[in-house]
């Protein structure tokens, strides 16, 4: 069934596109385009493509990217949540791929929920440099943490700020920025009809103002010489080229890298060719705009932070690490001051930004040791990083806790684990983001067979010893990495013959 496209809307795309807009229009009467992203943290490109159970086809922008056959349905399937993929819609895959992405870089995904570019960004990043993943929306804050999670993200921060916050707690700090703002969302009409729903002629100036705060906010936040990528799913010039050419004109030292009119890419308009955008009767894809932008380096250097973000912390650091030097150090000290010297909300439960107490002293000296022991028998090494706890839950950061004073921080780094009675419980997190070699045991069922789908639901299965991978002088009794297919999906403990289940009911097969 064709989408009912509202009369201004469509008088205004006739502007826009002239006799373009029957092409326009007759977009609307086609089925919309599904597509996944290879998790490349987990599998590479080749290797998905050889496993895949469903038929795909390349994305022209995004070399990880594929297009999946109408009724497919990949979130049915082991590989999503061994997190092999990212179910998202083809065009969403450019923004990142334009910020160009390298690893060691300190990345800002500034209106990240519900977190496919992020996922997307930290796959680049392999491991490497930083990602910090915001939302202004504590609720959707939840997906893109368990996003993150799933896809096994080691050095991803969640935070529940306003852009103008985040600028003054990171002035000049980041490589790389993405804004993929809030917009009137008209190039989803085709793809989510509420949209058209809720759509008025006033809509696009009601966000075209929120855009201008959070591009000054950004660029705040950018060290010279960075580049970021400004993107939205709307039509409307005033949400794009419109607010583009006014951040331009008031910031001087930033200009347009050319984009648009190469390969799938369209320029965009009113002045701005070198912007890109992604029409829906030119693509198989939704509507899309972006703009790469980049600043000349003037204003001088951004001092270094005293802990780089990446590398490895000492061992058992906590309240201890380095703090942050020169503005940024000022930025977190005030912070502190001004909040008693406690931390935003963090919480051990997946997608939760519970509030929650800190411990210290020789409650934190307990649990930093039963983490290490546990590193030491369950792992055979321990995760870079700075230690910091929330409670009884264990985070490891790439950066040192005071950086995230006065901030509100749902997730300040990986999710290790909890201590509980002394002892130290591993996270579903800590497990998605292993690799089989990096467990002292391991299990691999496959995606064929009930055990895999027995295992996402649950259930307790009978294993035979001899069919866990154990590390040499180890014995097979204790927690077991499960994966499906050699990749790896969660927590299991061996005793005895059988597997007791540690999958996470809220994660669970439904």
């Amino acid at each position: 069934m064709a989408v009912q496209l509202p009369g201004p809307f469509m008088r205004r795309m006739e502007e826009m596109l002239g006799l373009e807009v029957e092409q326009f229009a007759d977009s609307y009467r086609e089925t919309p385009y599904g597509g996944i992203r290879a998790n490349t943290l987990k599998i590479t490109v080749e290797e998905l493509r050889a496993l895949s159970p469903f038929t795909l086809a390349p994305v022209p922008w995004c070399p990880s990217g594929f297009y999946t056959e109408e009724g497919a349905r990949p979130g049915k399937h082991p590989y999503y949540h061994a997190g092999l993929y990212y179910i998202q819609e083809p065009s969403a895959m450019a923004p990142a791929e334009l910020l160009d992405v390298q690893p060691g870089d300190r990345v800002l995904d500034l209106c990240a929920a519900p977190g496919g570019k992020s996922t997307q960004i930290a796959a680049k990043l392999q491991g490497g440099g930083l990602l910090v993943s915001n939302d202004l929306h504590p609720e959707r804050t939840k997906a893109l943490a368990k996003n993150l999670e799933l896809y096994g993200v080691r050095n991803g921060i969640v935070l529940n700020e306003s852009p103008e916050r985040i600028a003054a707690a990171f002035p000049g700090f980041f490589d790389r920025i993405l804004i993929d703002a809030p917009c009137s969302g008209e190039g989803m009409f085709r793809k989510d009809e509420d949209m058209v729903k809720q759509w008025e002629p006033e809509t696009p100036l009601k966000y075209a103002a929120m855009q201008r705060e959070i591009l000054d906010s950004a660029a705040a936040a950018l060290k010279p010489g960075g580049t970021m990528v400004y993107s939205t799913c709307t039509f409307a010039i005033e949400e794009n080229e419109g607010t583009i050419g006014e951040f331009l004109a008031k910031h001087p030292a930033f200009s347009l890298v050319p984009v648009g009119g190469t390969g799938s890419f369209a320029p965009g308009f009113a002045g701005l060719p070198g912007a890109a955008r992604l029409w829906p009767h030119k693509v198989k894809g939704e509507g899309h705009f972006m703009a790469v932008l980049r600043h000349d380096g003037s204003g001088g250097s951004v001092e270094e932070t005293a802990a780089e973000p990446g590398r490895a912390a000492p061992e058992r650091t906590l309240a201890a690490s380095p703090q942050h030097k020169g503005a940024r150090g000022q930025a977190a000290a005030r912070a502190e001051g001004g909040r008693g010297g406690k931390g935003g909300r963090a919480s051990g439960k997946s997608g939760s930004g519970a509030q929650s107490r800190q411990i210290g002293g020789a409650g934190e000296e307990a649990a930093l040791t039963a983490y290490a022991q546990f590193a030491k028998d369950q792992l055979g090494w321990q995760p870079s990083g700075y230690p910091v706890l929330f409670g009884d839950h264990l985070y490891i950061s790439p950066l040192p806790k005071a950086a995230l004073d006065g901030l509100k921080t749902i997730r300040p780094g990986w999710y290790a684990g909890h201590i509980r009675s002394g002892r130290f419980i591993p996270g579903h997190p800590l497990a998605t983001a292993l690799h089989p070699a990096e467990s002292t045991r391991s299990l691999s069922l496959a995606s064929s067979g009930f055990e895999a789908v027995s295992y996402l639901k649950g259930e307790t299965l009978s294993i035979p010893e001899d069919r866990l991978s154990v590390k040499s002088g180890s014995p097979a009794k204790g927690y077991v990495l499960v994966c499906i297919d050699g990749y790896s999906a969660g927590w299991g403990k061996w005793q005895d013959g059988m597997l007791k289940n540690e999958y996470p009911a809220g994660w669970r097969w439904t």
